[in-house]
């Protein structure tokens, strides 16, 4: 009797998890609109912001936008300091996935990518999600992204990047593993943004992009 209780217990707090979401930071409308997209790979989520937006801020973020090469748009993302930059065959790289996940503590990166293209032509539409922020949204959303850099050398600073590509990895002061994933990321960006997000299915990138396209319509609405 009393370890069926227990496993009741157990099992009601477990749908509990699985299906608890957190709402939104509720943020006023005011300044022109702010269209952001999340990408959805099938396994890591990416933002794709407008570079000038961004700029405008002013902060760290934007002082790290400006170590980049050209383009109006800027795909950021987050990942582990070594499995993520690493662009070997995936085969390759099994020793090292296992490692990012169950090892606790593994340094992390903010990828900052400068694209020039509109998403709209460069990604397919079932892996991306459009989000119209106020000025106010986007700026909270931004700033989560900043709150992940490290700056204790008095600014972003570069550990990373990729022969022939324009991508550049910043030291984050966050960590990787299997209790906050890449994903996990993008939906706490998100979730600053004013976007509600379930944060422990937010292990899927699926359930990311989920929330996304829940909330464009909320976020495009003028709100009281």
């Amino acid at each position: 009797m009393r370890i069926g209780l227990i496993l009741a217990v157990l099992v009601g707090l477990a749908a509990a998890l699985v299906t608890w979401e957190k709402p939104g930071a509720a943020v006023p409308p005011g300044g022109d609109p702010v269209v952001a997209y999340l990408l959805d790979n099938g396994f890591h989520t990416d933002l794709v912001v407008p570079r000038a937006a961004l700029v405008r801020r002013g902060g760290p973020l934007a002082r790290a936008t400006a170590m980049l090469e050209p383009g109006d748009w800027i795909v950021i993302g987050w990942g582990d300091a070594r499995f993520y930059v690493d662009q070997s065959p995936i085969s390759d790289r099994l020793p090292d996935g296992a490692r990012a996940f169950f090892r606790p503590g593994n340094p992390s990166v903010v990828m900052l990518d400068p694209e020039r293209e509109d998403p709209r032509a460069r990604y397919a539409e079932d892996g991306r999600a459009a989000l119209t922020l106020s000025r106010d949204a986007f700026d909270r959303l931004a700033g989560r992204v900043e709150a992940s850099l490290e700056l204790s050398g008095g600014g972003p600073r570069i550990v990373a990047a990729r022969p022939g590509d324009h991508a550049r990895f910043f030291a984050s002061r966050e960590t990787f593993s299997i209790l906050h994933l890449c994903n996990h990321w993008t939906a706490q960006v998100l979730n600053a943004g004013g976007v509600s997000v379930r944060p422990v299915r937010s292990i899927v990138s699926s359930e990311v992009l989920r929330s996304a396209r829940a909330a464009k319509l909320d976020m495009a609405a003028p709100r009281d």
